[in-house]
């Protein structure tokens, strides 16, 4: 069986795919025809439902839910590694709500974060997520919300951190963040989708055991060219919950929905949203 499969040129992903996608490990008879782009892109094109197994922001699997599930392993979840708001001048939290702010997409969890956080905030400016250290820079906006590699190299592009939206969501709920996951169509059968489930786990484990027959693949796609900035980003995304979502993670992305509804950002998902 043939399957379309999207993901990010970012490090985790390419990490957590490359395996999988270059016919190196066991997938039960699966094979994929995959594409890398933007998460917002692969956001979008969840959306319409285009793809059969995508990685996505969990902001736009509240949106997408009536048409995919979460699979459990190959998601984005873990502590201290939340999106960031950096400026280029001092700008205090509570000054945020007027500033002009560079999102990388809507449809991100880190503009999901944001908007559970500063609700007031409504100048926001899209960007893809490499270039908004330069829009600050520049001023077009005030401040902005980076995710992927720019957590690590804003602070040597001039930037200073505004706030840590991640660490605010670990304080209010004393849970990992949910940023993204892989999800698969309903339409997908049962033992198909778990089949597609062991693959990408067994693709995780085959990358720790050896990263190195991993990092070319890795860093052709990679937007950062410096080496330990790319494994730096692999050590902070790919944890546990890459492997298995377990109870916590679980407990993780139920809370942030929860809360984006009392919050008004997103709407009431489908009853069942995990695959088992």
């Amino acid at each position: 069986m043939r399957l379309t499969l999207g993901f990010s040129p970012c490090p985790n992903d390419t990490f957590i795919f490359e395996a999988m996608v270059h016919g190196r490990i066991d997938t039960e008879g699966l094979d994929f025809d995959w594409f890398l782009a933007d998460v917002e892109e692969l956001n979008r094109r969840a959306l319409e439902g285009a793809v059969d197994i995508t990685k996505m922001s969990f902001h736009a699997y509240a949106r997408a839910a009536s048409g995919y599930l979460i699979l459990d392993s190959g998601s984005a979840l873990g502590r201290s590694n939340g999106p960031l708001v950096v400026s280029r001048r001092k700008i205090w939290p509570d000054e945020l709500d007027d500033a002009v702010i560079a999102i990388p997409g809507t449809y991100t969890t880190a503009n999901l974060l944001f908007s559970i956080f500063w609700p007031g905030a409504m100048r926001k400016r899209e960007y893809l997520f490499s270039d908004i250290p330069e829009a600050v820079l520049s001023g077009e906006a005030d401040a902005g919300l980076i995710i992927h590699e720019t957590r690590f190299t804003y602070r040597a592009m001039g930037l200073q951190m505004v706030a840590d939206t991640g660490a605010m969501w670990e304080e209010m709920t004393g849970l990992p963040v949910p940023l993204g996951g892989i999800m698969i169509s309903r339409r997908t059968d049962n033992e198909t989708a778990a089949k597609v489930t062991r693959a990408i786990r067994r693709s995780i484990e085959y990358a720790l055991a050896d990263p190195r027959k991993s990092m070319e693949f890795i860093m052709n796609n990679a937007r950062e060219t410096d080496e330990e900035i790319t494994r730096e980003h692999i050590n902070l995304y790919v944890n546990n919950f890459s492997l298995s979502l377990g109870n916590e993670g679980r407990r993780a992305i139920e809370k942030l929905f929860a809360v984006a509804q009392e919050k008004g950002v997103t709407e009431p998902l489908p009853g069942r949203i995990f695959l088992h």
